[in-house]
């Protein structure tokens, strides 16, 4: 049992949703970045989907292509984004870590060597948004059988015939993305995401979380209620845009936790 499985059975024992925070690694800094990330399970935090700079996000919005491009302009990489996972693992040996990324660094290290150096940075899940279930064998595969969880994407134009392909070998929980487009680019609808989970929890026993859309404590509320959890990143993430103290940051994903965990 991964910290992600046990997580979610601790989590439905309790009869509460989760609530997943994304941050950027390195973003605007390593330290500001590493302070952030380990204030966030004090904040209500349940799972940490930990962002991996990159220079072509091509899924995510501005306010996370920014982000992205402040922390690679800070001198973040691969092997510092897992230093910032071992630094954190050293005072939380519990709060689960899902990095979330793009093939291209993980490919340029080698699937071996990178799954090996995750693995011993504490690392929990992959989420890698641009390798498709076709490519399963590339690192889902290899991934879970060193013990990480392989979490996938479903989408809106996810039909009842692509959604057993994409559920196949996916772990951990499936991650509902709740509009067409990029991160950050409209609100979800708890009308619109409500019948969607339950469609994919039909086929499933895995956790079904949703993200992409929510900004508020209300939203995320909203969105919890009708699945499993919810995800936050782009709000979060244009908070530390801005330049406000990490203090204040955590501050405002209490707000959104505390809003999950209402639902």
């Amino acid at each position: 049992m991964t910290r992600i499985d046990a997580k979610f059975a601790a989590l439905q024992d309790a009869g509460q949703k989760a609530f997943v925070a994304y941050v950027m690694a390195g973003d605007p800094d390593f330290d500001a970045s590493l302070a952030l990330v380990k204030g966030l399970p004090e904040a209500g935090v349940d799972v940490i989907e930990l962002g991996l700079p990159f220079t072509d996000p091509m899924a995510d919005g501005t306010t996370i292509q920014l982000a992205g491009q402040r922390a690679l302009d800070a001198g973040m990489t691969l092997d510092r984004t897992l230093d910032l996972a071992t630094e954190f693992r050293k005072t939380d040996d519990t709060t689960p870590i899902v990095l979330m990324g793009y093939y291209n660094p993980i490919y340029s290290r080698g699937v071996d060597r990178f799954l090996d150096q995750a693995k011993a940075a504490g690392i929990d899940g992959l989420i890698i948004v641009d390798l498709p279930p076709e490519e399963d064998e590339e690192l889902c595969l290899p991934a879970q059988a060193v013990g990480l969880n392989f979490i996938r994407l479903a989408t809106p134009t996810t039909d009842d015939k692509r959604l057993p392909k994409v559920l196949q070998n996916t772990s951990g929980f499936v991650y509902y993305v709740s509009i067409t487009g990029i991160t950050g680019a409209a609100e979800a609808q708890a009308t619109d995401v409500g019948p969607e989970v339950a469609r994919i929890k039909s086929q499933t026993d895995l956790p079904v979380i949703v993200g992409f859309g929510i900004k508020t404590p209300e939203a995320s509320q909203s969105i919890a209620s009708v699945a499993d959890g919810c995800v936050v990143g782009s709000a979060i993430v244009s908070e530390m845009g801005a330049g406000k103290p990490v203090s204040d940051v955590l501050a405002f994903v209490k707000t959104l936790a505390d809003g999950a965990h209402r639902a």
